[in-house]
C-alpha cells in the first residue's frame, strides 16, 4: 500500500509517496520527474552500505544512469567544509541543471544535499529519499535545507524545494531504536501543534509503531505528512503559519547547541524535551492546564523519550547560556524571541510576547 500527499506550490508542486519497498522502485517514480535518464546519488557510508545497492539496482532497471558521492555520517557532515566538498565532487561529475541529485539518508544528508542542489549552477533540481523516521515527516518536506555554524544550528541555508520525496518505511527497519524514537518525537509534534485527534490515536498506536508496525508507520508518516504540507502549502517562507512547526524547537535548538552536536542529545529527544518544556512555560503562564502537560509528559516517558535535560545529561546548564543560545534563533524579530506555545494539545500558536525574564525565571526553576 503507498500513499501520496500532494504539496500544493502551483509549478513547484510535488507528490510525497510514502509506502514500504519504495527504495526498490525508486527509479520508475522518478522516471517522471527527469529531465534526461541520470541521477547523482548523495548519501552517506552508513545509509550506502544498507541501501545504496537497491537504488542503484532500480535505477539500472530503467535505464537511469547513477553516480554516487559517499560523505561521512553524522551532524558534523553538516558543514561549511562538506557542503565546500559536496560541490566540488557535484562539479567533477558534471551535474548540470538538467540533471537530477537524489539526497539518500537521514536529515544530514537531506539538508546537506538540498542546500548544494540549491546553490549549485544556482540550482539544480533534486529528490529525497528520507531513511529516517524523522526524515521522513520533516526535514525532507517543504524545501528547508541548510547546515550549521558554531553559533548554531541551520542558521545558513535556503529554501529550495525537492521534485518529489518518497518515504520508504522498511527503510526504518535498519534504524536503531533510539533514532527511531527521535523520530517519533516529530510524529507527535502534529498532534500536539494542530491535531488532538491524532495525539489520541498516538497513545494507542505509538508503541506499534515504534516496535516496526508497518501500517502504523505508513498512517502516522502520511498523517504528519499531510498537516505539513497544508501549513507550507499556506506558509511557504514561514512568515506566519509555518513557524507553528518549530513547536519545541526554540528550547530544542539550544539543549543541542549545548550538547555541541556529538550525539549526546539527538535532535528529535531535545525537540520532546522542548515540547515539554513549551507546554509547562505555557502552564506556568497561565495558558494551558496541568493535565495537558502531564499527559505529553506521560506518554513521552511511555515510550522512552526524554522529557528533561537531565535524562541527557544535560542538567544544570544556567538559563543565561540557553537564552544566549536562543537569541541565535532564525525567528528572532526585533531582538525578541519567538515562542511556540500552547493553549491545550492541539491548540500551539506563536507569540512573541513572552518575556525574557519569565523565560530564565522558568528554566531556572523559580517559583512562579
Amino acid at each position: 500500500m503507498t500513499r501520496t500527499v500532494r504539496v500544493d506550490l502551483g509549478a513547484r508542486s510535488y507528490d510525497i509517496a510514502i509506502g514500504a519497498g519504495l527504495l526498490a522502485a525508486a527509479g520508475d517514480a522518478m522516471k517522471a520527474v527527469l529531465s534526461r535518464p541520470r541521477v547523482v546519488i548523495v548519501t552517506d557510508r552508513n545509509v550506502a552500505d544498507a541501501h545504496l545497492g537497491t537504488v542503484e539496482a532500480s535505477c539500472v532497471r530503467s535505464g537511469i544512469e547513477t553516480a554516487a558521492i559517499v560523505l561521512p555520517p553524522g551532524e558534523a557532515t553538516k558543514s561549511f567544509a562538506e557542503l565546500e566538498h559536496l560541490c566540488g565532487a557535484l562539479i567533477d561529475r558534471r551535474v548540470g541543471r538538467d540533471d537530477m541529485i537524489l539526497a539518500l539518508g537521514g536529515g544530514v544528508i537531506g539538508d546537506l544535499a538540498g542546500f548544494a542542489a540549491s546553490i549549485l549552477r544556482r540550482g539544480v533540481d533534486f529528490i529525497q529519499a528520507p531513511t529516517t523516521l524523522l526524515a521522513q515527516v520533516d526535514s525532507s518536506v517543504g524545501g528547508k535545507t541548510a547546515v550549521n555554524v558554531p553559533q548554531g544550528k541551520n542558521l545558513i541555508g535556503a529554501f529550495h524545494q525537492p521534485r518529489l520525496v518518497l518515504a520508504d518505511v522498511a527503510a526504518l527497519d535498519t534504524l536503531p531504536r533510539r533514532e527511531v524514537l527521535a523520530g517519533y518525537a516529530e510524529v507527535v509534534k502534529y498532534g500536539l501543534l494542530g491535531d488532538r485527534g491524532f495525539f489520541d490515536w498516538l497513545e494507542v498506536n505509538g508503541p506499534a509503531l515504534i516496535e516496526g508496525d508497518r501500517a502504523a508507520r505508513i498512517e502516522a508518516v502520511a498523517r504528519s505528512c499531510q498537516a505539513k504540507a497544508r501549513i507550507v502549502a499556506a506558509d511557504e517562507r514561514e512568515s506566519g503559519e509555518r513557524a507553528l512547526l518549530n513547536l519545541g524547537h526554540t528550547f530544542g535548538h539550544a539543549l543541542e547547541a549545548e550538547g555541541g552536536y556529538d550525539g549526546t542529545i539527538l535532535h528529535g529527544e531535545a525537540v520532546a524535551i522542548g515540547m515539554v518544556q513549551a507546554f509547562e512555560l505555557s502552564a506556568r503562564l497561565g495558558l494551558c492546564n496541568g493535565q495537558d502537560v502531564e499527559r505529553v509528559r506521560r506518554h513521552f516517558t511511555a515510550v522512552g523519550l526524554p522529557v528533561r535535560p537531565a535524562d541527557r545529561g544535560l542538567d544544570g546548564v544556567p538559563a543565561e547560556r540557553l537564552l544566549h543560545h536562543m537569541a541565535q534563533d532564525k525567528k528572532v524579530r526585533d531582538g525578541r524571541l519567538t515562542f511556540v506555545l500552547v493553549r491545550g494539545i492541539g491548540e500551539a500558536f506563536v507569540t512573541r510576547d513572552v518575556e525574557a525574564p519569565a523565560v530564565s525565571a522558568y528554566l531556572s526553576g523559580e517559583a512562579a
